[in-house]
């Protein structure tokens, strides 16, 4: 029987072809086939071997069309029974709401060698739009949560009151809830004088930043028709916008990234 061959579930960071690892795109080099996602950057493709496979099994949310999880764990682990090396490559880090555990339960149940291999989640990427989510004077706290449940649905199991009290929360996938999402955690007790950002396709090269209140961010994400993928920031943080977002432009030779109206 043929010695199965290895899956490397890798990250490919936020966006930014060139912030993958050294260690994701040394395995992206030399592996036989390439799963990758939706958000992958189309040059890292450009890195494989010549002769690699690639597969598209991108999953976007809610659009028609997102390859099924459970096709996706088969298909890598027919691909390692042939004693094949497969990347699957993802966007971000494999197991920030990635579904990079989930992944590895269903390579580690059906007996195939795995690696996890990190990657620059996209929130830790928010520092090169000039919001950074740590700061000795703007607070001790930060958190990393999915916006994906609609907030009024018994699927969302989120505690708006913790998430409240801290100094910053970051919402990954949730810009079709995003009024809601203002709207519950204000509820919780958060001020609408809080500032908030939406973070459209962070680190890339038409990167836009939409900047508010709480109590706007919802109309001015809307009226700058603002699109996924996107992140939506709600803290402390987002003042730090403002003075740092024309600096790092002008370090980048490059122009100043879109804004609509920087907090007070």
């Amino acid at each position: 029987m043929r010695r199965a061959g290895t899956v490397y579930l890798v990250g490919a960071g936020p966006g930014a072809p060139d912030l993958i690892t050294v260690r994701a795109l040394r395995q992206l080099r030399v592996a036989d086939f390439v799963l990758y996602d939706a958000l992958v950057a189309p040059e890292l493709l450009e890195e494989a071997r010549s002769d690699a496979q690639h597969i598209y099994v991108g999953k976007r949310g809610y659009c028609v069309g997102s390859t099924v999880q459970g096709e996706i764990n088969e298909l890598m682990i027919q691909l390692a029974r042939q004693g094949r090396a497969v990347c699957r490559l993802k966007g971000g880090d494999p197991c920030v709401f990635g579904r990079g555990g989930e992944e590895a339960e269903a390579l580690a149940a059906a007996g195939i060698p795995f690696e996890i291999i990190p990657g620059v989640t996209a929130a830790l990427a928010l520092s090169s739009a000039g919001i950074p989510l740590t700061h000795r004077a703007a607070g001790q706290s930060v958190a990393l949560v999915t916006g994906h449940f609609d907030p009024d649905s018994p699927d969302c199991t989120l505690d708006w009151e913790a998430l409240a009290r801290l100094t910053c929360v970051v919402f990954y996938m949730g810009l079709r809830h995003l009024a809601r999402i203002a709207a519950r955690i204000s509820e919780a007790g958060m001020s609408l004088d809080t500032p908030a950002a939406v973070v459209e396709r962070l680190t890339s090269s038409d990167e836009r930043v939409v900047t508010g209140t709480l109590a706007n961010i919802a109309a001015r994400a809307a009226d700058a028709g603002a699109q996924a993928p996107a992140l939506i920031v709600v803290g402390e943080p987002v003042r730090y916008r403002e003075r740092l977002a024309l600096t790092i432009a002008d370090a980048l030779s490059t122009p100043a990234r879109v804004t609509h109206d920087q907090p007070r």
